[in-house]
């Protein structure tokens, strides 16, 4: 499955950074560049449930390809979220569902900052992302 090019650079990014500090402070700038969402976004109909933190998800579909935005009140869960979303973006509903979730987050060099409660909410925003993409 190819990377798109915002993919890349984060993956680029992630990479030259230098132990966990340098990271998590990359993890917050790519979490300050979420689109934000409108206050009618967040609603209880678009939060994900099976997250600790407070993280909504809208979906759109543009010409067989999903558009993600996210939000969360966390800042570690923000810039994870902007990571998986640059991950998904473009891909189809198919290749939705083969991605590998922790694959991606090993490869920024971030699995093993995962704690298993942030693991699983990631883990409830991709099986959202596949609830609206399957729901379309």
């Amino acid at each position: 499955m190819s990377l798109s090019a915002s993919a890349r650079d984060a993956l680029s990014s992630f990479e030259q950074a230098a132990g966990w500090e340098q990271r998590a402070r990359l993890l917050m700038q790519w979490g300050e560049r979420l689109e934000p969402l409108g206050d009618g976004q967040k609603s209880e109909a678009n939060r994900v449930h099976g997250c600790e933190s407070q993280v909504w998800l809208v979906a759109e579909q543009h010409d067989g390809q999903w558009r993600f935005k996210g939000a969360s009140d966390a800042r570690i869960i923000r810039g994870l979220l902007a990571l998986l979303l640059i991950r998904v973006e473009g891909l189809s509903s198919a290749e939705l569902a083969q991605l590998d979730l922790p694959g991606w987050f090993n490869q920024l060099g971030l699995g093993r900052q995962l704690s298993p409660s942030r693991s699983n909410g990631l883990n409830a925003v991709l099986q959202r992302m596949a609830q609206l993409a399957a729901g379309a």
